[in-house]
């Protein structure tokens, strides 16, 4: 079966902030995060916070993307890197792996206006590689996350229609700690999902 699979090299992407170092060594995307960096809109707490760092290139709706990097030296509170989907400040989404009471969790932010989350604890990833993905799917994206070793859970099913305008790419934050450095290792476009219920292909 040939399916499309096309490496985005990093310098293909451009920073929505920039952080406070990037480095690409053996072919890997080193960021180490600005303190206090973040991103969300409103809801519970009333702030607003937009400088987390995004490498963010186009995206079309027949497209998926695939972000991997290592799950290592997360530790302190709200520690988080992953993938962000983007159309503007207040339409877009974040998913991460995020240090929350002590352990890394699955954590999906949609923002639509007011910005909601939710999370799942996954401690045995710890040390591991982690994939997030999203397609496009009707008028809505579906995300799906893995580790190197497992098949891809589906996360979440959101709203996000817009025809063009969005970006994607890989996201890395430090709402607390000052020195929260992320190791992205692989950065693809491929294939959209063929259904909700079907698992896309492990490339």
């Amino acid at each position: 079966m040939n399916v499309l699979y096309q490496e985005v090299p990093w310098g293909a992407g451009v920073w929505t902030n920039e952080p406070a170092e990037v480095k690409i060594e053996d072919g890997r995307l080193n960021v180490t995060a600005v303190h206090e960096s973040d991103y969300w809109e409103k809801t519970l707490y009333g702030f607003q916070h937009r400088d987390g760092h995004a490498l963010l290139t186009d995206l079309k709706r027949t497209e998926a993307m695939e972000v991997t990097f290592l799950l290592e030296d997360f530790q302190e509170l709200y520690d988080q890197a992953g993938m962000m989907l983007w159309y503007d400040d207040v339409h877009w989404i974040k998913m991460t792996i995020e240090v929350i009471d002590n352990e890394p969790n699955i954590s999906i932010v949609v923002t639509d206006v007011y910005s909601d989350c939710s999370n799942f604890p996954v401690p045995s990833w710890d040390g591991k590689h982690v994939t997030f993905r999203v397609s496009p799917f009707e008028d809505a994206v579906l995300i799906r996350v893995r580790t190197g070793d497992s098949r891809w859970m589906t996360m979440r099913l959101a709203r996000f229609p817009y025809t063009d305008g969005m970006k994607a790419g890989p996201l890395v934050c430090a709402p607390i700690r000052k020195d929260f450095r992320a190791v992205f290792t692989r950065w693809i476009k491929t294939e959209t999902d063929k259904g909700q219920h079907e698992d896309p292909p492990i490339l």
